[in-house]
């Protein structure tokens, strides 16, 4: 998977966020820790793939926010 964009969330909300995500099937990997995301102590980031806008929407919804730009 070419990695796009990512969120950076707290281990208690991996759950739900997981379960919703493989539930309306958008595919994503979680990163616990990474050269390349400066995560907080405490933090996974949520790792997807370039979408199409109306399946973004859904993700963009999920997380109430815009994603960062996973480093290239």
């Amino acid at each position: 998977m070419e990695k796009s964009f990512y969120y950076s969330v707290l281990w208690s909300d991996v759950g739900y966020l997981k379960e919703t995500l493989q539930a309306i099937e958008i595919p994503f990997v979680i990163e616990q820790s990474s050269d390349r995301l400066a995560l907080e102590e405490g933090a996974v980031a949520f790792v997807f793939p370039d979408m199409h806008v109306r399946v973004y929407r859904h993700v963009h919804e999920l997380f109430d926010c815009h994603g960062r730009a996973y480093p290239g």
